[in-house]
């Protein structure tokens, strides 16, 4: 059986409908593990709707107090009772063969202990900005693809966090998600799935990309200001710095060395645009990388 887990934190906007596009799917062996993060909107009017129309869904509502997105996650792992966990994010849509796509792979590959799918992003109430570029595309709206096969991630690529399935007895190898990482309430920090795929890399564990697991990521209007920008890439320097230096201040010096290299790229991505005139693009590129590099050095 597989347990579909959302943690959710004030998107009484969103959950009914990703709930629906869910139980609407072609896979019927599975339970609904939805985790409330100390939501202050109408998010448990909304999961009581669902319950309500949608009475053979085997749904367990669970509230966690401690705040944080890494502490839901964990809750829903405690509460989860298949050997298959699927995370789906609480702002999204998955396609029809979602489920099933997950549960084929992972009868079909018994080795196999995570995958992940496409998340493409869908602009809700607005269109993409001109600044926007392939690189901050992937930043922003956390957007990936890898193309309409069937294969395992490529070196230091993983599945995206919103949309990542993995054995249970994962958890029982690497621990649980780090609770210092991820959104806390309108933090942006983050790296906690990050942190787990390395810690599973590190022992030997191989993930895959499965297109037909397509998850649908809404982006509305507030995620593409300027102020949710820089907090967002500001947050990933803050994530980067205290995930490294809990490994070894080795590790960190490491990442600032990686960090000199990015801004070379990054000079060299912003001559690019500069000289087919799209200064937004390439502006936009440097904020990114100087955000970074800020919490990075000051967390």
């Amino acid at each position: 059986m597989l347990s579909v887990i959302l943690c959710t934190y004030n998107r009484d906007k969103y959950i009914y409908n990703v709930l629906r596009s869910i139980a609407d799917g072609t896979y019927g062996d599975y339970e609904i593990v939805l985790v409330n993060n100390n939501s202050t909107d109408n998010t448990e009017a909304e999961c009581q709707r669902f319950r309500n129309n949608y009475p053979n869904v085997s749904f367990n509502y669970c509230v966690e107090l401690q705040q944080g997105l890494s502490y839901a996650r964990n809750c829903g792992i405690r509460n989860a009772k298949g050997d298959v966990l699927v995370y789906v994010d609480d702002d999204a849509l998955v396609n029809p063969e979602y489920l099933v796509t997950y549960a084929d792979f992972f009868d079909k590959n018994p080795d196999a202990v995570a995958a992940g799918g496409p998340i493409l992003p869908q602009y809700d109430g607005c269109d993409e900005p001109g600044w926007m570029s392939h690189y901050t595309r992937q930043l922003v709206t956390g957007r990936l693809y890898l193309g309409n096969h069937q294969r395992e991630f490529p070196k230091d690529a993983f599945p995206g966090g919103g949309n990542a399935a993995y054995r249970k007895s994962v958890f029982d190898k690497v621990g649980l998600f780090n609770v210092e990482l991820g959104r806390k309430g309108n933090s942006l920090m983050g790296a906690e799935e990050k942190d787990l795929f390395d810690k599973m890399t590190t022992q030997g564990m191989h993930f895959y990309y499965l297109p037909t697991a397509i998850l649908y990521h809404l982006i509305p209007p507030h995620k593409l200001t300027p102020e949710y920008f820089n907090r967002l890439t500001y947050g990933i320097g803050q994530s980067e710095r205290y995930r490294t230096r809990q490994i070894s201040q080795r590790k960190y010096r490491n990442r600032l060395a990686k960090e000199a290299v990015k801004w070379a790229a990054t000079l060299l991505l912003w001559t690019g645009f500069a000289l087919r005139g799209q200064f937004p693009k390439g502006n936009k590129l440097v904020a990114f990388r100087r955000n970074v590099t800020r919490g990075l050095l000051k967390g």
